[in-house]
């Protein structure tokens, strides 16, 4: 495996690790493995992101920046659905 490919697979690893954390999250109901599964989320997240960068630095993950008014606008959809 080249590095793109090493990275790529971690990357996909710890996504996945996120959205296992959160199914897990919103199914347990003990305080106590409630703290420690945020926790771990919060964590995996965060090397996710790492990881993204790293491959972004490295120009392996191309990106652009969005328009303000496209930002705006997903914003107020999003605060739409939390009332």
């Amino acid at each position: 495996m080249n590095e793109l490919e090493r990275l790529n697979d971690m990357l996909i690893t710890e996504k996945s690790f996120v959205k296992n954390y959160s199914t897990f999250l919103t199914e347990a109901s003990c305080p106590n493995m409630r703290r420690i599964l945020t926790q771990n989320m919060t964590e995996t997240a965060d090397d996710q992101f790492t990881l993204w960068d790293m491959l972004k630095q490295r120009g392996y993950y191309k990106t652009k920046d969005a328009p303000d008014n496209e930002v705006m606008e997903v914003k107020q959809k999003l605060n739409q659905m939390q009332v």
